[in-house]
């Protein structure tokens, strides 16, 4: 457990964090949207464009080898961060959103009409829209894995669901409404035995959980930078070397390719086959300081912590009168820093442009998941989300700023 003065000297490294909102102090409570990013972070942007803005991978010049080897020194940072086996697994993309998208799009070629496609109710749509745009273009059809009213997911469901047609599962590892950290492994474990490839939507996991690929045995692992104290643009696709060796590329252009004529391309080895154009050099190389930051305060510190933080949220806000929560909040190993809430006969875009005005920042609305707002039969949500950076008094003034809200939305 920090203790206070650690995590003011955390919170003295976010420049951000020093901001007046309408003259309050920000409170931040949107992580699961972005979280904010620390001053070596910040500082690292500006180091690349004073001393190696190049291109890479294609220039003879000093400028191009020094932001070549940073760019393929963050590329093994990742891989030992996620414990991949190989540094070519690790696919730059703009984020979460364009690796699901590449890996719709470039498994086109193994998905022929009448084969089905597994997601759950309660994805994000990036995780949602790339599969069904796919089973509309192939003729495959996409199924449903259902929930429990405490947000969990309903394992039955898949043991129904799945079948020799089933080609891939694509699911969610930490629900960006509920929080819930799901049974991934199990997941993984079943659809391989259907021999169906599986996709982990990780966007909510890298600080928040010990990430091992290979010890979850998936095909598939997305998430982004800007989750993790790193910037926004910036991405990666984890795949087994030997399934995306068989897959097409995503796009096409510079970088991607090893020949070229008016009558054959032949395309690079990985990774560079599915990196087409000029990267986010700057995103890359900022990214690896994000790292040295999640690594130097330690994920499981990050983690107890934030489950601290959660398990204070809950019992206070359990005290507010006419609170609905989403999903279940009891079993906290079970739940990564998020809860989502309504407050009974109140709109939850009035709760929160009133929260904005005292310095609080919250998420509203259908969290980029209507379906699970359709399940719930909400229009939208209340969400918090915290980070380190986060304090005990932070939701004390949440609370009180809560019940004020109350007051002047039922006047």
């Amino acid at each position: 457990m920090f203790s206070e003065k650690e995590i003011q000297k955390i919170r003295n490294q976010f420049p951000i964090l020093k901001e007046r909102i309408y003259s309050n102090p920000l409170i931040y409570m949107d992580n699961a949207a972005t979280t904010q990013k620390p001053l070596q972070v910040i500082q690292a942007s500006q180091n690349y464009y004073s001393t190696m803005n190049s291109n890479v991978h294609r220039g003879v010049h000093y400028l191009s080898h020094k932001a070549t080897l940073y760019v393929e020194n963050v590329r093994k940072k990742i891989q030992n961060f996620i414990h991949a086996k190989h540094s070519s697994e690790i696919i730059f993309t703009k984020g979460t959103t364009e690796s699901i998208n590449l890996v719709a799009s470039s498994i086109d070629d193994f998905i022929k009409k009448g084969d089905e496609i597994i997601i759950s109710c309660i994805e994000h749509h990036s995780n949602i829209v790339p599969w069904q745009v796919l089973c509309k273009k192939k003729g495959a059809i996409l199924k449903i894995i259902s929930i429990y009213e405490n947000g969990f997911l309903k394992l039955t469901d898949l043991e129904f669901l799945i079948s020799e047609k089933t080609k891939i599962v694509s699911i969610s590892h930490i629900s960006n409404v509920l929080g819930i950290i799901n049974p991934v492994q199990d997941i993984i474990k079943k659809a391989h035995e259907y021999g169906a490839l599986v996709l982990i939507d990780g966007a909510q996991v890298p600080s928040n959980l010990d990430l091992n690929v290979q010890n979850l045995n998936v095909d598939f692992y997305v998430f982004s930078a800007h989750k993790m104290y790193g910037p926004t643009g910036i991405g990666i696709l984890y795949g087994k070397k030997k399934i995306l060796e068989r897959l097409s590329p995503y796009q096409f252009g510079g970088e991607m390719i090893k020949n070229v004529n008016f009558d054959k391309t032949t395309y690079s080895d990985l990774p560079f086959k599915f990196e087409a154009g000029t990267p986010n050099i700057e995103g890359i190389i900022v990214w690896g300081d994000a790292i040295d930051f999640v690594k130097k305060i330690g994920i499981s510190n990050i983690q107890d912590y934030k489950k601290k933080l959660l398990m204070y949220a809950v019992k206070c806000l359990s005290s507010i009168d006419g609170i609905q929560f989403y999903g279940d909040n009891r079993d906290f190993s079970k739940k990564s820093g998020i809860i989502s809430f309504n407050l009974y006969e109140l709109h939850c875009f009035d709760v929160g442009s009133i929260l904005d005005r005292l310095g609080i920042a919250v998420r509203t609305g259908h969290l980029c998941a209507q379906p699970l707002m359709d399940f719930f039969k909400v229009s939208g949500m209340i969400r918090i989300s915290f980070s380190i950076y986060n304090t005990f008094k932070e939701i004390d003034y949440l609370i009180e700023s809560l019940l004020k809200t109350k007051k002047i939305l039922l006047k």
